[in-house]
């Protein structure tokens, strides 16, 4: 069974090229309609209730966020496609949505494919989709949520409570405010990639801290953190961190 998509691209030859690459790598993937138009996108993604939306995020008018944006309930996987945009790759990889840069490299777009297709079967486009608009509409950048895998589900995880990530075996204990750690089968550097821009830093190789929770450095080289928490600062970076906590 054929799993359903649209594309909404502004220009034509993007939608042409994604097309193709779909029917040459992605066999599974039915594109059931096309548009240049982003203010046609909400009619158009409701009335063939598709289940992979292929969205631009620049476009005149309109934005692929935007598009987004108007819907009240939007449960359909997204896959953005965007020439490169760390603002916009930032805020979607927080939320575990897909995305494509341009030119879209084949194996990159079966890849992300692939995922959408799993997590239709898990039934998370929702939540993800919900939280990326509630990112988008926050101005503070440790006020935004992160998705966090566990055992359990996904975790919406606001950022200024994590007090720091303490990497294990492949895993990720998420030590915060208030509540026990989670374990994420996501790895530290995902978190480090993740959290970087958001005032975090990597002490060593195995501990990422939040420097909104430092609350003291001992000379032997270890962080007092909130709630008791400490964590190693290894010798080859205590003199970068010692320069930081100088000129913040």
């Amino acid at each position: 069974m054929k799993t359903t998509a649209i594309i909404i691209d502004d220009e034509p030859k993007a939608i042409a090229i994604l097309e193709n690459k779909l029917k040459r790598f992605c066999p599974q993937i039915e594109v059931v309609a096309t548009s240049q138009n982003p203010k046609e996108a909400k009619a158009l993604i409701e009335s063939h209730q598709a289940e992979i939306v292929f969205l631009d995020i620049a476009m005149p008018e309109m934005s692929g966020f935007d598009v987004l944006k108007s819907f009240e309930k939007p449960n359909f996987e997204i896959i953005f496609a965007t020439a490169f945009d760390s603002y916009a790759i930032d805020a979607i990889n927080h939320c575990a949505i897909g995305y494509l840069v341009k030119p879209i490299d084949n194996n990159e777009l079966v890849e992300v494919v692939h995922r959408a297709i799993e997590n239709i079967q898990e039934k998370t486009a929702l939540r993800k989709n919900e939280l990326l608009i509630a990112n988008l509409g926050t101005q503070r950048s440790q006020d935004k949520k992160i998705i966090v895998p566990t055992q359990d589900g996904l975790e919406f995880v606001t950022i200024n409570l994590i007090i720091h990530c303490e990497g294990t075996d492949g895993y990720t204990k998420i030590h915060m405010q208030d509540r026990k750690p989670l374990l994420s089968s996501n790895s530290i550097g995902h978190f480090n990639k993740l959290l970087e821009k958001h005032e975090f830093y990597l002490v060593h190789k195995s501990h990422l801290i939040n420097l909104k929770h430092i609350e003291k450095y001992l000379n032997e080289g270890y962080i007092l953190l909130s709630q008791n928490q400490k964590a190693p600062v290894s010798r080859n970076r205590r003199t970068s961190f010692l320069d930081l906590l100088k000129n913040s």
